[in-house]
């Protein structure tokens, strides 16, 4: 599939697209600016109005049925950037507006000031570091060049990089400064094919470059560059070990960020090349390697998690695992554009899975936070008496465990099932293995949490902090997101391919 032809005007409900990104750097200005607790009620504000401005983006991109394009300055390229959003953009988009307003409302125990006390370092940065991460985002998801596509990447980097560092620790500067050198090495990396591109084809627009580039050298270099960038940044094994000690060590707020949102932005890149620029370039066998690491990482992380003993750890090395679901669509979109089946079966089911793991593990390092509040410690083998502290936030880690296990009617079961689907439809039967055997082996570690975490209490024993109902509401509510996500089924048109070709679902149920 690819993706639509280049509009060259500024389509009904563009203009939001801008507002998208600019809104929340606005509110990060505004909030350095006030300072003190103004900082927070700027970023709330921030908050309520990107919601609403993401709103209307869904429902004039559902509206038109296409794509909306934004032409900056009123120059089409290649003189001019275009933003754009198809279905894929905005279903992204929304996602992030929901789990970004979830983390807020479970940020505000954390990083909350109360009346009367004055603002710390920590959460003034936090309440900025959130909407940058926002605003970057929304670049990453709008951007119609690849060179504004590594503007966005580098303005996540630097805003996601120092939430892993906000309690000022030395094992968490370390981690953030190896977090930073992936980040730096994966950047070099993509802006040098970006240069290759550009001078074997004299434009950056994603739209053109589809139509323009050919099957040379210099394209399969700037192809193998980029992705290798990418997936530094992602930490798609074997390049995932900057990301345990980063997302573990993180306050759970950032962790929630971090896991859940920041590290879909390198992915979405490679979904943008591989299916958008590069459909007709990469070949099956490249996609086939793609997905070995994919699968490698479902493995290894998984198995890695389960000899965890900090829960925060077990999390991490579960998003390392999670990770390489992303990467099997892409031998299943390979095959299925070669049998002129229409990929829409593994793209969608690819969105659905960075969807559903995004709800998924915020939830669960949210519920980490609680749970090492309450208890003072995160020991996986002595969570006992958390289930009666805790009983919303142990069912929210149950709920989101059963998403990333693939269980229905959740959102990574209808992801599981379009990738199962395509995976048949192409005769490639050993990723269907790898993802019952990821399946099992998330669910021995998701078990052994829950009901550690639900046996008595020993004699005596009470919560070392009592948590606010608000936080473990906004947990299970982004855990509830995650697990009624395989509703989406019974939608009457396939939202992910707006502005894309319209191919019927392979094995939808």
């Amino acid at each position: 599939m690819s993706p639509a032809a280049p509009v060259n005007l500024t389509t009904p409900g563009g203009l939001l697209l801008v507002l998208a990104v600019l809104l929340p750097f606005a509110g990060v200005l505004l909030g350095l600016v006030l300072g003190g607790r103004h900082a927070q009620r700027v970023a709330w504000l921030t908050i309520l109005l990107g919601i609403g401005v993401v709103l209307a983006i869904t429902r004039a991109s559902l509206g038109s049925g296409a794509s909306l394009v934004y032409l900056l300055g009123g120059w089409a390229p290649p003189l001019g950037v275009a933003l754009r959003a198809d279905g894929l953009a905005v279903c992204m988009m929304l996602v992030v507006a929901v789990v970004v307003g979830a983390v807020g409302v479970y940020a505000n125990g954390d990083f909350g000031t109360p009346a009367g006390q004055r603002e710390t370092r920590a959460a003034l940065a936090f309440w900025l570091l959130l909407l940058a991460v926002w605003g970057s985002l929304n670049l990453v998801f709008v951007s119609g060049d690849i060179f504004t596509l590594y503007v966005a990447l580098e303005l996540l980097t630097f805003a996601g990089v120092p939430l892993v560092a906000l309690d000022g620790r030395a094992e968490t500067l370390q981690a953030a400064l190896r977090y930073l050198v992936y980040a730096l090495l994966g950047s070099m990396f993509y802006l040098l094919g970006t240069f290759l591109l550009y001078g074997a084809y004299g434009t950056l627009d994603i739209a053109l470059l589809a139509e323009r580039v050919g099957a040379q050298p210099v394209t399969w270099m700037a192809a193998a560059l980029m992705t290798a960038g990418l997936l530094a940044k992602t930490a798609l094994f074997p390049l995932h070990l900057w990301l345990p000690p980063a997302h573990a060590g993180a306050p759970a707020a950032a962790s929630a960020l971090l896991s859940a949102l920041v590290i879909k932005g390198a992915w979405f890149l490679v979904v943008r090349l591989w299916v958008d620029v590069f459909p007709g370039i990469v070949s099956l066998p490249a996609a086939q390697l793609l997905a070995a690491l994919g699968a490698s990482a479902i493995i290894v992380g998984n198995i890695v998690a389960l000899r965890q003993a900090r829960l925060k750890l077990l999390i991490a090395y579960s998003t390392v695992a999670q990770i390489g679901y992303l990467f099997l669509m892409f031998p299943l979109v390979q095959a299925l554009n070669a049998t002129q089946q229409g990929n829409a079966a593994a793209v969608t089911g690819g969105l659905l899975q960075a969807i559903s793991h995004a709800t998924a593990k915020a939830a669960m390092f949210m519920a980490a936070g609680l749970i090492y509040s309450t208890l003072g410690h995160d020991r996986v083998a002595d969570l006992r008496g958390a289930g009666r502290a805790l009983p919303m936030t142990i069912t929210a880690f149950a709920l989101a465990g059963a998403s990333l296990i693939g269980l229905p009617p959740s959102g990574g079961f209808l992801a599981k099932w379009l990738l199962l689907s395509a995976a048949i439809a192409t005769a490639q039967w050993w990723w269907v293995l790898v993802m019952l055997v990821g399946g099992l082996l998330t669910s021995a570690y998701v078990f052994m949490v829950v009901v550690r975490a639900m046996a008595p209490a020993a004699p005596g024993w009470s919560p070392k902090k009592q948590v606010p109902g608000y936080q473990q509401a906004a947990v299970l509510g982004l855990a509830l997101c995650s697990f009624l996500l395989g509703l989406a089924a019974l939608l009457p048109f396939d939202v992910a391919q707006i502005g894309r070709a319209v191919v019927p679902l392979v094995g939808s149920p």
